[in-house]
């Protein structure tokens, strides 16, 4: 086998997008949950002492605790799709080594291959007698793996990834206004141009890697996008009808009902139905507005201290008024370029039998 072979059956890429699949409930859950005690008061704690907190101290001390084992739970993942159900101790313990020498969430992606191809080796590889298989996946695997992957992320990857990780950060903390102004135009046009598919996902994975430095800029940029692209697709509308335009069918503006608030919570996925009526023009609105928006998050300077939560990621922040108007300005210029070049149709048109997507064969089309 040639080394594009190898890298074909190893399928790194595919480990990390299911790996990522993941972790997003987590980030989800965890991340309104951090959202909700900080905006209504509550501070971080670093332990919940009987007595000593309330119930917003509560909520965002278990979000910030969960937040914080993210190189974990990314580690769990990638090492379960490469060996199944035996690599998920080994990504678990590797995670917690990881964890503890500083290498955050890259030291967790690179332990969680590391674990999880150790893993796959044994099982592969090592015979044992017909009264030990029993205990292939449930210790003679787990233990092996284990230990060896965490040895090598403590002794040979946990430094050299540090390292990495501080100069990177210490580069992006230097930026100036323009580089900040370029990365985060780049951020945003990227992290919706296929609506949460592998595009999406790995920007993901690399904001999350800043905001476990504590750059929270580029995460606050993806997920601002990923809320103001919805209510943008719903702004068009109006701005159309400004325009002497229709461009929603009935079907489509029912779909906006929903697709609208489920976008202020963060939850992009209701305006896929919308964008696939119109793929061109639908990426290309939430691209352009995508990137003025994350170029307004990085350069005033918006920084939630959450990754997830839509306006309630707002409380968090330490400028919310360069939130509100990076959502500001990614809805009205989504809206604004949708309205312009989306064609007229006929309110009581079918979405999926217009004229103009008759060349398009959605097989083609992959976002997961």
């Amino acid at each position: 086998m040639n080394i594009k072979e190898i890298w074909k059956a190893a399928n790194p890429k595919g480990h990390l997008l299911t790996a990522i699949s993941f972790l997003i409930p987590v980030v989800c859950g965890a991340g309104f949950i951090i959202a909700i005690g900080m905006g209504l008061g509550g501070t971080v704690q670093d332990a919940l002492e009987p007595g000593q907190f309330d119930l917003w101290q509560a909520l965002a001390t278990m979000g910030a605790k969960a937040l914080g084992l993210l190189p974990v739970v990314i580690a769990i993942g990638i090492s379960g799709s490469i060996a199944g159900k035996p690599g998920i101790a080994p990504g678990f313990i590797v995670g917690l080594a990881a964890n503890a020498i500083g290498a955050g969430f890259i030291g967790g992606m690179i332990g969680g291959y590391i674990s999880g191809y150790i893993a796959l080796a044994i099982i592969k590889n090592v015979k044992v007698p017909g009264w030990a298989r029993g205990l292939m996946p449930t210790l003679i695997v787990p233990f092996f793996a284990s230990m060896l992957s965490a040895l090598i992320m403590v002794y040979i990857i946990g430094t050299p990834v540090g390292i990495f990780t501080d100069a990177l950060t210490s580069f992006l903390r230097g930026m100036g206004t323009s580089s900040n102004l370029l990365l985060g135009a780049v951020i945003g046009a990227l992290c919706i141009i296929d609506f949460g598919g592998p595009v999406n996902k790995t920007c993901f994975a690399f904001v999350l890697t800043l905001q476990a430095q504590g750059i929270n800029e580029p995460v606050t940029a993806l997920q601002l996008v990923n809320t103001a692209t919805p209510v943008g697709f719903g702004l068009a509308f109006f701005i159309a009808r400004l325009f002497r335009k229709n461009i929603y069918t009935n079907e489509e503006i029912e779909m906006l009902k929903s697709a609208v608030p489920m976008g202020v919570v963060n939850i992009v996925e209701g305006a896929i139905p919308i964008v696939m009526n119109d793929i061109v023009r639908g990426i290309t609105a939430a691209a352009i507005g995508g990137a003025c928006g994350g170029a307004v998050t990085m350069v005033y300077g918006a920084d939630a201290t959450v990754p997830f939560g839509g306006v309630l990621m707002i409380p968090t922040m330490s400028h919310p008024v360069a939130g509100i108007m990076a959502l500001m300005v990614n809805i009205f210029v989504t809206a604004t370029v949708y309205a312009v070049i989306k064609k007229d149709v006929p309110r009581d048109a079918i979405s999926h039998t217009e004229p103009e997507e008759e060349d398009i064969n959605l097989d083609d089309i992959k976002i997961s």
